[in-house]
């Protein structure tokens, strides 16, 4: 997690139905137990007398996410590569940018030996977060600067939107997410999954922090905001929410 995160026009809403009265959505072609890292982004703050820590890479991971999801293809069939040859392969898929739709198989990058990113991320740690690269840049993108700023019901209600839109276009939904002033959320998660609920609507989101169990943050339709209900190491509470590397400006 970051400690900054940049204001940017509002989406509008897409005129669409309410969202209580949306039915369940979900990326089918995203699963949490095979498609997610299995490696977590640490947070600094819990180990304080740890060096050498996996830590503050929460956007190069999730941003990873969506990576392989639309530009990676595993073969299990094929023959292992080296270290290197695996390193290679990431920075391929890291090299294109997540804006950009997903490819076709034939055309993806081909990861050869292992099944899926949660087998392959377990067996090849150090090579996948070397190929990931660094965090450098995300922690200076202009973009993260949004969280300095308030923002209106209908802003999150257009992106509450949105996120649905995507869902079912089957796409995977990057979002920063953060309950600033309070140093506490300044973060980034991937929805897959939307769940109507009577007042609004769950989103199952991935968190780089967590990859044991998917997280939850609501949309409150009456309210027109956020609520984080249960995101990793984050007490329950009201969130603003972005969306993130979606276009070239944003």
């Amino acid at each position: 997690m970051i400690v900054t995160a940049a204001c940017a026009s509002a989406p509008q809403s897409s005129g669409g139905p309410p969202l209580s009265l949306d039915h369940r959505v979900r990326a089918p072609a995203f699963s949490f137990a095979t498609d997610t890292f299995t490696f977590a982004n640490l947070i600094r703050a819990r180990h304080p007398d740890e060096h050498d820590l996996y830590a503050n890479y929460c956007f190069v991971l999730a941003r990873g996410l969506r990576q392989f999801s639309q530009f990676a293809r595993f073969d299990p069939a094929l023959p292992k590569l080296d270290r290197a040859g695996y390193v290679e392969r990431v920075k391929r898929v890291a090299a294109r940018p997540p804006r950009e739709p997903a490819l076709p198989p034939d055309d993806r990058i081909v990861i050869p030996g292992y099944a899926n990113l949660r087998e392959f991320s377990r067996e090849q740690e150090n090579a996948v977060k070397e190929g990931l690269g660094g965090r450098f840049w995300t922690f200076v993108h202009w973009t993260n600067w949004r969280v300095t700023f308030p923002v209106t019901g209908g802003h999150q209600e257009g992106v509450a939107h949105e996120i649905l839109d995507e869902l079912r276009a089957g796409r995977l939904v990057q979002l920063l997410v953060t309950n600033w002033p309070k140093p506490e959320l300044n973060h980034t998660v991937i929805a897959f999954e939307s769940r109507p609920t009577e007042g609004g609507v769950d989103f199952v989101v991935w968190d780089p922090n967590n990859p044991a169990q998917p997280g939850i943050m609501t949309f409150d339709q009456n309210a027109r905001r956020f609520w984080a209900t249960s995101l990793y190491d984050t007490e329950p509470g009201p969130i603003r929410a972005f969306r993130m590397y979606y276009s070239r400006l944003l």
